[in-house]
Parts: structure tokens; C-alpha cells; sequence
């Protein structure tokens, strides 16, 4: 089977990193790295409680199908896609000569400050907007990305450390995009006598000086490195980006049946980024990169919603430790449904989005726009929206279909306040 870029969407490396990105619960580290005295360790299950992300703050917009996903915990099943590949990537880094912390237990509620201003990302930035991130309140979130504990872990003292964990956006709805998702963190901070040279560098002196070199040159070949053991020996290629915590910064590329797919966001710490953390004297790098994509690349695995699916035809075809390729079974029909309504000038297309997983959850396989015009007479704008419903283990009836898509058109009238046609 071909996986193509666009079923590989998730996790996008521009995505992943700038997206989105006063302290929150300090995560403890994974049973990998160390334990806790007196005190029972946390897991990702800790945090599987509906009601710490529901409630009544007139900024909440956690809506009840996503906070049912927190601490399903993924990530940490030795049998799940996601857990086997967060594994080999952990396994990796054991082999590195520093050893590196796991974190893989944070709580994903974080604050503002977490997940934005300790990353340098912007007041303006989309990704702060409610249309993008899920709020519990003003102040606090379901982290939009795995560097919202960056800053803590440094602060902590914490030099080479990995950090994985569930994620959530509002986003699009189609087969590589899901409003929960995973991410891996990678940190490493060199000592100071490596970079005593870089003292009071700065801007272009520092980015342009022997020392970030080398972190960059360690950085590429750490990464190349991790590629090599998930993916065999592969043509790779360097690209330079942009991310508000790094600089300078870089993409990934390896080159996957024939296609150039890109896995990762990385780069240098921004000097800002480590004196907010605490840890002026100190320079490395960090990358991140999203579980999914991998997984749905080196598994085969064609729909990103099989990843929360209970079904054992499923979860039967993973072991611990192992690489197999996805054996479809039976794919059921699809059902098609149109809507088309006028649109008021504040409409946010992510809450339609999630309007509709609210009314018919995973069913919704895709939603795109087909037609789009404004009616030059009266000013106004028609958006029409084709909906894929179909089921991963039952083969859906027109008549639930039809019952599903009634309840929508009156949502959409009653809380966004369009005017279907």
C-alpha cells in the first residue's frame, strides 16, 4: 500500500510546533526514568475524570465528546500503534550517551503561560483563539502541544528529557485530521563548558557562531539518526523553517516509497525561551514530532479515528514491540448528506466542525466545501458543505443519517446563527 501525503496530514511539522505554542502540575517522570517516594505514581489514565474539563465558565468550550478522551492514554499502551512507536523512539534514545528523562504522565490541563508566553508565541498568534484551542477557563487548557512542559521540565533542572503526550486541537474533519492527537518532545541542553565560547551572544552573534553550529550539526544527526532506526536507512533532506521557540529552525523530510513526506519541526532554543526557563547560561535544541503520522506510515493505517476505536478486529493485529502492516476489514458504505446555509459575518468554520462531531461523533468521516458564493444583492454569503458520514463497524441506514443531519441544521440555526436553506 502507498501512503500518500495528504492521508499524512496530521500533525503537520508547521502545525505540530507553531500552532500553538503560573505553573501547572509537575508531570512525574515515566517508571523508565525514576520514581516518586511516598506518593503513587501518575499515569495518563490520572487524568480520565469528563468533569475537571466541563464546566460553566462562559470561556469554556471543552465540549463532552473531548473531554471523554483525556486519559485514554495511547501513548502508553505497549500494544497500541501510538505506544509501539512512542517505544522505538524512546528505545533509540537508550542508546544515545546521555540519558535521557521520560515524561509521559503530565496532566494535559496547562495554562496560558505553559503553553504560549514560556514559548515565546504571541498574544495575536491563531493559535491562542478558542476557534483553535480548547479553554477550561480563561486561564487554563487542554494543552494544544507537548512543549507546553518544556519550560517546566528546564526549570526543574531537567538537561536531556522526552516528553509525550496527548494533544488537542480544533481542526478540520477528514481521514489524517482528529481533534485529539499525540506528540513526542525532545530536549537536550549541552554543558557549559561546550559553550563557553557563546557567552553573551546574542541574535545573529549567537546564531552565527561556532557554538550554534554545533548544536545544529548535533541536532541533524541525533534526528537522522532516530529516522534511520524507525525507518530503515532513507534519503533525508533539511529544509529551514520558522518556530517562535527555536532559532534556527528546520524541517525534516525523508524520502518514503517514492515520496518526499516531512516528520518533523526542530531547532535551537530560542535564548529567551531558556532565560523565561531559568537557565540563562545554558544552550541546546528540541524537536517535536507528531505519533500519529508515524504510525499511520509505518503501520499503513489509512483513517486516523482507528487509533480510538475499541474494536478488537483492531487491536488484535498490534504486539509490543512490533512493526505490522493494517489488515483493512470490511469497510463499510459511506452516506453523503449536503448543507448549505447563509452565513453571519462572525462564522468560524471550526465550530460547525465541532458541532457536528458533537451531534454525530466519529461517524463523521469528512466534511469539505463544495460551493461557496455571495449574493451581490443582499451581501450575504452561501457556504455549502458535503458530510461523509460512515461508521468503522456497522453499515449506517439513510433513515439515522437523515435523523443525524435534522439535529444538525437546527443546531447550526440555534447556536451560530445561520440561516440554513
Amino acid at each position: 500500500m502507498k501512503v500518500s501525503l495528504s492521508l499524512l496530514a496530521i500533525a503537520q511539522t508547521a502545525e505540530a510546533w507553531s500552532a500553538s505554542s503560573s505553573r501547572g502540575t509537575f508531570g512525574r517522570p515515566s517508571a523508565l526514568s525514576s520514581t516518586v517516594e511516598d506518593a503513587p505514581p501518575a499515569s495518563a489514565e490520572t487524568y480520565a475524570d469528563p468533569s475537571r474539563y466541563l464546566n460553566d465558565h462562559p470561556s469554556n468550550n471543552v465540549p463532552p465528546h473531548i473531554a471523554a478522551l483525556v486519559g485514554r492514554g495511547l501513548h502508553t499502551r505497549p500494544d497500541h500503534p501510538i505506544g509501539i512507536v512512542r517505544a522505538k523512539i524512546q528505545e533509540y534514545f537508550a542508546t544515545l550517551p546521555h540519558e535521557y528523562v521520560v515524561y509521559d504522565a503530565e496532566d494535559p490541563i496547562v495554562t496560558t503561560t505553559q503553553c504560549f508566553d514560556d514559548l515565546r508565541i504571541p498574544p495575536d498568534h491563531p493559535g491562542r483563539s478558542p476557534s483553535d484551542t480548547y479553554y477550561v477557563n480563561d486561564e487554563t487548557l487542554l494543552r494544544t502541544h507537548t512543549s507546553a512542559h518544556q519550560s517546566e521540565h528546564l526549570r526543574s533542572g531537567a538537561d536531556c528529557f522526552l516528553c509525550a503526550g496527548d494533544v488537542y486541537r480544533r481542526d478540520e474533519i477528514d481521514s489524517s485530521h482528529y481533534p485529539a492527537f499525540h506528540q513526542l518532545e525532545g530536549v537536550r541542553l549541552f554543558p557549559e563548558e561546550e559553550m563557553a565560547g557563546a557567552d553573551g551572544l546574542k541574535g545573529e552573534e549567537w546564531t552565527s557562531s561556532d557554538e550554534c553550529a554545533t548544536i545544529s550539526v548535533d541536532l541533524k544527526n541525533t534526528l537522522e539518526g532516530l529516522m534511520d532506526h524507525l525507518f530503515g536507512e532513507t534519503e533525508k533532506k533539511w529544509s529551514e523553517d520558522y518556530f517562535p521557540f527555536t532559532t534556527p529552525s528546520f524541517e525534516l523530510e525523508i524520502k518514503y516509497e517514492g515520496e518526499w513526506l516531512e516528520v518533523l519541526g526542530c531547532g535551537v532554543i530560542h535564548e529567551e525561551v531558556l532565560q523565561m526557563a531559568d537557565r540563562p547560561d545554558r544552550r541546546g535544541w528540541a524537536f517535536g514530532l507528531g505519533l500519529e503520522r508515524l504510525a499511520m506510515i509505518l503501520f499503513e493505517i489509512p483513517d486516523i479515528r482507528l487509533f480510538w476505536t475499541d474494536d478488537e478486529r483492531f487491536h488484535s493485529q498490534f504486539k509490543e514491540g512490533q512493526i505490522t502492516k493494517f489488515k483493512p476489514y470490511s469497510k463499510f458504505p459511506p452516506v453523503y448528506k449536503d448543507i448549505a446555509f447563509w452565513i453571519p459575518e462572525d462564522f468560524v468554520e471550526n465550530d460547525f466542525f465541532e458541532m457536528a462531531r458533537g451531534v454525530a461523533g466519529d461517524i463523521v468521516e469528512r466534511m469539505e466545501l463544495i460551493d461557496e458564493f455571495t449574493n451581490p444583492k443582499k451581501g450575504k454569503t452561501s457556504k455549502c458543505y458535503r458530510i461523509t458520514y460512515r461508521s468503522m463497524d456497522r453499515s449506517l441506514t439513510n433513515e439515522e443519517i437523515d435523523a443525524l443531519q435534522d439535529s444538525l441544521r437546527e443546531k447550526v440555526e440555534v447556536d451560530l446563527g445561520v440561516e440554513v436553506r
